[in-house]
Formats: C-alpha cells, structure tokens, sequence
C-alpha cells in the first residue's frame, strides 16, 4: 500500500494542498498582523493626545502632579499599555505599575511633552510604552482564525476529497497499461515471446508499449534463430562426421581398401569440419565484439586486383568471366587487409556459384565522401524479395535443398557482414529473381 503509485500520488496532492494552503495562511497572517500595526499606531498617537490633554487639564486644576497616580493607573489598566509620567525635572511623578515613583527616568522611546492649556509652560513628559509585537501577532492569529479559518478548513477538505478522486481517476488510468507491461513481462520472463501489449496510446506510455513490443519481437527472433542454429550445426556437423564414420567402417569390414583415394576422402571430410568449427569460432568472435583487427592504411585496387585473380581460375572452369572497374585515383582505406579480403572472396564465390555459363561478374570502387564503396554484381538468377531480407543471417540458404557442396555452410556473408560493420561500414545487396544480383560495402577512408 505505502509503496503503490496511488498512495504516493494521494500523498503527493495531499503535500501539494496543505503548502498551498500554509502558504496562503501565512500571507494572510503577515498581512493581518501589519494591518493591525498601523491601527494600534494609530490608535496610541490617539489615545495619546487625549491622554495628554486629561493630564494638562488635571495639571491646571491641581496646579500640580499631585494625585495623578490612580488615573494613571486607571488608563494603564483601560488601554493595557504602560504608561509613565514625569515632571518638568525628569522625575517620575506617575507609573501605571507603580515601580518607578520618584526616581529619574531614562526613557528608552521618546516622550509626550505636555504643557500648560494654552501652551506656555512645559509641566512634564508623558511615556507610553507600547504591547509587545508578539501579543500583537497573537492577535493576529486570533482574529484571522475567527474570520477566516472556517473557511480555510472547509476549502482544505474539498481539496483533499477532489485529491482522492483525482488520485483515483489517474492511477487507474496510468496503472492499467503498467499492468498490462507487466503482465505481458512475466510471460516473456517464462519463455512465451509471442506476448505483445495492446495499448494504443499516444503517451509516453504508448511509446513505452512500442518500444516493448520492439524487444519482445527481437527476442523472439533471436530465439528463433538460436533454436535454427543449433538445429543447423548439428545437421552440418552430422553430414560430414557421419562419412568419416562410414569410411572407417567400412575399412574395418574390408569393403574398402585404405588406399590413397579414400584417404583423400577422408581428408576432405575433415577440412570441411574444421571449416566450419572456424566459421563457427570467427562468427562468435564478431559478434561479441572482440574480433582482432589490424587496420592499416590500404591499397583497396591491388586488393581487389589479387582477389580476382585468385577467383579467375575457378570463374574460367565454370564459363564465367570476372571484370574490374575502379575509378582513378582511389584513396586508401583503413581496413585489415586479410579480413576485407576474405570479404571480398566470400562475395566473388558466391557470385561465381550463382552465375549460369556465359554470364559475367564485375568488381566496381568509387568513392563516396569519406567511404570507397565496394560492389560485387553478377548476371545470376537472382535472390526472391521474401528470401533477401534473411540472406546475412547464420546458416539461411536461399534454395533449402542445397547441400554443403553446391551451397555452403550459410556463414559466409554473416562473417562477412560482422567485418564490414566492424571497420565502421555497412553491407547491402540489391537482387531481383532473374536478374542477378549486386552486393556493396563500404570502407573508411584512411586518415
């Protein structure tokens, strides 16, 4: 209860109304209590004057101070205020309290003069020393919680009731789709990653709900593609270790003699399982990030030169003829050579592979700002639009009945992607079905 979001909206209202309203109330008071000021200033320099015009009249009758210590007395106890009065010589002549009778005094506030009727002689001081501020303050608060406070505490209940139904109305409405979240999160949490929030709202709740939604698909897919993975490994592992295992059984019952042409079938057996633990292991590395490069700045046309003369011979055997076509004047690109140039044979081979008898492959470079852009197109038959999207993915193959002779293991353009996004680059391919295809990337040019 203490830590749901309705009890910490309900408390937050709650804080927000009673600052409000201690804030309004202490103005009000400050006002209160300066008004009341300038009324009692007021009201003293009153009761001043006709104090003082009392005492001059008593002064003219008596012709002396003399008796004057009751009145004083009187007044004092009427106005709730000290009142002190001395002669023509200084000396205490009256005292409301009594305590200062025929001593000289030192007043502390100025005095009254007071003097004769009609203004001849000087016959005295009179000292009124005011109330203290706080029983001012005091006052203050009294009267402003006679008037006002009534209203004040009816205003401050409406307020936390309509706080109450607020906090009600908002929590319900922001906690239902948090509910939802989740819900939907603790389905994810066991494995369910078809889950998906349906909350069609324009907030930042809404784009909480996308963005979820975004990661449940992902991990969905990444699950996918860990299930297909390991399906896959094990059936390319399968093919190759299960020849050698007919081959040494065979050995062992006779049928075969273990002469040169089945060790050399052996032997290819075994390289293509390495082949692929190293696809495998350099797949790994590149996607976590720690494939080592050693980049350095680059000729990319002697690169791509020696790749196409490596790939000739094959190319010649099959029909198919390479072309190269650079722009002059190529800057030289930040790359590491072995690595790029492992790209660049993984693409030639795949467009070799996919190219009929009499069709042509070409090698094109230009520059692109800060880039050289790579391509690689061939007059193949082309990749279908539902099968493009998938082609860099670990082990997918356009055409599934493909073996591992005809069609590979499905690595070669998953590492070979990993290595352009590593440099910096990126990697694409373009592809219509009987049309051919044109895969490109993209290199730093070396500072």
């Amino acid at each position: 209860m203490v830590h749901s979001l309705w009890f910490r909206l309900l408390l937050a209202f709650a804080l927000v109304i009673v600052v409000t309203i201690g804030a309004v109330f202490f103005f009000i008071n400050q006002a209160a209590q300066a008004e009341i000021h300038r009324f009692e200033e007021r009201a003293s320099r009153m009761r001043a004057d006709r104090m003082g015009m009392e005492m001059s009249r008593y002064y003219f009758q008596q012709e002396s101070w003399e008796g004057i210590q009751p009145y004083v007395e009187q007044w004092g106890s009427i106005y709730g205020e000290r009142i002190v009065l001395t002669d023509a010589q200084g000396i205490v002549v009256a005292d409301s309290e009594g305590e200062l009778l025929g001593e000289a005094y030192s007043a502390g506030t100025p005095g009254r003069p007071l003097s004769t009727l009609w203004q001849t002689d000087f016959i005295g001081t009179l000292y009124i020393i005011p109330q203290p501020s706080s029983v001012v303050g005091f006052t203050a608060l009294q009267i402003l919680i006679r008037t006002i406070g009534l209203f004040f505490l009816w205003g401050g209940l409406i307020a936390v009731a309509m706080a109450v139904i607020m906090t009600f109305f908002l929590s319900r409405r922001i906690l239902a789709p948090v509910r939802s979240l989740t819900a939907v999160a603790k389905q994810l949490g066991k494995g369910d990653f078809s889950q998906r929030v349906q909350i069609k709202d324009r907030s930042e709740i809404g784009e909480l709900a996308e963005t979820f939604n975004s990661m449940a698909g992902n991990l969905e897919r990444a699950e996918r593609l860990q299930r297909n993975m390991v399906a896959d490994v094990a059936h390319e592992l399968r093919t190759p270790l299960s020849n050698i295992r007919g081959y040494l059984e065979a050995i062992r019952d006779g049928v075969i003699a273990p002469d040169e042409n089945t060790i050399r079938s052996l032997d290819e057996e075994a390289t293509l399982l390495s082949r692929l633990v190293n696809d495998l292991q350099e797949l790994s590395l590149a996607e976590a990030g720690q494939l080592k490069l050693i980049r350095a700045g680059e000729n990319i046309d002697l690169l791509i030169k020696q790749t196409v003369a490596v790939i000739q011979p094959q190319a010649m055997a099959k029909g198919v003829s390479v072309s190269v076509d650079l722009t002059d004047g190529l800057p030289a690109v930040d790359i590491d050579w072995q690595r790029i140039g492992q790209v660049l044979r993984n693409l030639l081979e795949n467009a070799v592979a996919h190219t009929a008898e009499g069709g042509s492959v070409s090698v094109t470079a230009s520059r692109q700002g800060g880039w050289v852009e790579v391509s690689v197109a061939d007059t193949g038959e082309g990749i279908p639009a539902e099968d493009l999207s998938n082609i860099f993915e670990r082990f997918y193959r356009v055409d599934q009945s493909r073996t591992r002779a005809t069609g590979g293991s499905g690595l070669g353009l998953t590492i070979a992607r990993r290595i352009v996004e590593a440099h910096g680059g990126r990697i694409e391919a373009h592809s219509e079905p009987g049309q051919g295809s044109r895969f490109s990337f993209t290199l730093p040019v070396a500072r």
